[in-house]
């Protein structure tokens, strides 16, 4: 027997930068701040980083973390580790050390590649863990760690890609850990490669034209795989942002003529106010896709308005690499819709109350929205029971309750966890979210309950008014009791200049929770 027949069919996700720096490298991939990088370029300096790594003891099955904000190092370091035949683990840039001490710790993690504007965090969790650290980006300070870029000036930068089986791990995604202890989810070379295969062949519409806004953070699914591993497999340029906020972001976007959007509702948000107060016009995009939370419909509205482009939503999570449903490319998008499954995936409604077994439910009931496909992760690390009872009958349980139309359509009502019941009636935030958004002096809104002695919970509302806007909590009141049923309109409103965030953009509900929870009950 020829000894090639034994060996695996091998699948990997540096390919991306491989391939479009072998068919199109002299066209531009990475802009950040003054610095331009070719697709020749960034290959380059892949296999550069890579010969480093090697030579530090860093081997196919090895796991290497990053700690990396949006620069051009974190793709240098994400594609070198996996060119190795390695597993790499990016940890968000606004862990503090006991929490980066744990992802290492609990990942096995061999090496962390720490971006010097990071080191005293990362190398003090680093510390902790016993794990070796090098640096990358300008030394600050003493400048005592090793830094990457020493290492790769004298190695011999690696010939190839590492051959990696399909079913190998190529990443390991810790969730935001808002039910627990932080879990990491595995992701193979296999779900990614097919996941940005699906995206760009019949989900999104994206062109090697096209320059990309990279306000998503890298180290999250949604900017990892939508915004890096698509946009440089079509071979588009992306303008990446190390650190978001509104003003930075329309700067960029009228400054590099910018084609496409993604982002989270905050950032939308952030965008429109900045408009507001930039004397330049807003550029025109001609594509914009929102992803992480429900966007609110009045924001898509204004969006539009200022923007000029219609915002299109989609639906995913870590453990589903992460896109599962969207609005897809050629189909005009549904407004408060998630669109529909995506290539290859199957999302169904099945019933919430129902944990051991998969209990699916016909067109147009309620329930939980769980889903099976290419894009599933390999489970949690190190976590069977997790993982068991995350993944039932082959499915998915995503913890969304939702409904699913005739036409494959989904609609997310809420949280399973975030579900207020007053008095008995279920009330969903969502629902309230969307009904005070249309107020015209409401920028943005979070609805949630908090626990009451009398009624279960009570629903309260924290609001970002408009700039100048003079709207009391009386008023807000007022407008949701003419507008939603009784049982629904909150009882409590407070102005805030921001909310809390997740790294991602997401708000932390569960913080306001525990922040008003307390104060209402001695309020009472």
């Amino acid at each position: 027997m020829s000894s090639t027949a034994s060996r695996p069919t091998t699948m990997s996700v540096a390919t991306i930068v491989s391939e479009s720096a072998r068919r199109q490298g002299g066209k531009t991939a990475l802009i950040v701040g003054d610095e331009t990088v070719s697709y020749a370029q960034l290959w380059d300096q892949v296999r550069a980083y890579a010969g480093g790594l090697r030579d530090h003891g860093v081997g196919r099955g090895d796991r290497v973390a990053i700690l990396i904000p949006n620069v051009a190092d974190f793709p240098r370091a994400y594609y070198a580790i996996l060119a190795l035949g390695a597993t790499v683990i990016p940890i968000h840039a606004l862990l503090g050390a006991d929490e980066i001490e744990y992802v290492l710790r609990d990942s096995g993690t061999h090496t962390v590649v720490v971006h010097a504007g990071l080191l005293a965090a990362g190398s003090r969790g680093a510390v902790q863990a016993g794990v070796h650290v090098l640096s990358v980006g300008e030394a600050q300070g003493n400048g005592t760690q090793t830094r990457l870029e020493d290492l790769a000036a004298k190695a011999t930068p690696i010939d190839d890609i590492t051959p990696t089986d399909p079913g190998d791990t190529a990443t390991i995604l810790y969730t935001s850990g808002t039910t627990g202890t932080p879990k990491g989810a595995e992701g193979s070379h296999f779900s990614l490669i097919e996941q940005v295969n699906a995206l760009l062949i019949s989900t999104f519409d994206l062109r090697s034209s096209d320059t990309i806004l990279g306000t998503l953070p890298l180290f999250h699914t949604f900017g990892q795989t939508c915004v890096l591993n698509a946009g440089l497999r079509i071979g588009a340029t992306i303008v990446l942002v190390p650190k978001f906020d509104g003003d930075t972001a329309l700067t960029l976007l009228n400054q590099h003529e910018v084609d496409v959007f993604f982002g989270v509702p905050t950032m939308y948000i952030a965008l429109l106010d900045a408009a507001t107060r930039n004397h330049e016009r807003p550029r025109r995009l001609r594509y914009a896709v929102s992803g992480g939370a429900s966007i609110p419909l009045a924001v898509m509205e204004r969006f539009n308005d200022v923007y000029g482009v219609e915002i299109h939503e989609g639906y995913g999570l870590t453990e589903t690499s992460p896109v599962a449903t969207f609005n897809h490319v050629g189909v005009a998008p549904r407004p408060g819709s998630i669109g529909t499954p995506i290539w290859g995936v199957d999302v169904e409604i099945a019933r919430a109350d129902v944990e051991d077994t998969i209990e699916l439910l016909p067109r147009g009931e309620f329930g939980e929205l769980v889903i099976r496909g290419h894009n599933l992760m390999k489970g949690y690390l190190n976590r069977p029971e997790a993982t068991e009872a995350a993944i039932v009958d082959g499915w998915f349980r995503t913890g969304d309750l939702g409904v699913k139309d005739q036409d494959d359509y989904i609609r997310i009502l809420d949280r399973k966890k975030d579900l207020i019941i007053r008095n008995g009636y279920n009330v969903y935030p969502r629902e309230v979210e969307e009904m005070l958004s249309r107020h015209h002096e409401v920028a943005a809104v979070a609805v949630f309950g908090v626990p009451d002695e009398v009624r279960g919970q009570e629903i309260a509302a924290v609001v970002v008014r408009v700039h100048g806007g003079t709207v009391t909590p009386e008023g807000i009141i007022e407008y949701a009791k003419e507008r939603i049923a009784p049982f629904k309109f909150p009882r409590f409103v407070e102005f805030v200049d921001a909310f809390p965030l997740n790294s991602s953009g997401k708000v932390l509900k569960g913080e306001l929770v525990a922040r008003y929870a307390d104060r209402l009950r001695l309020d009472a």
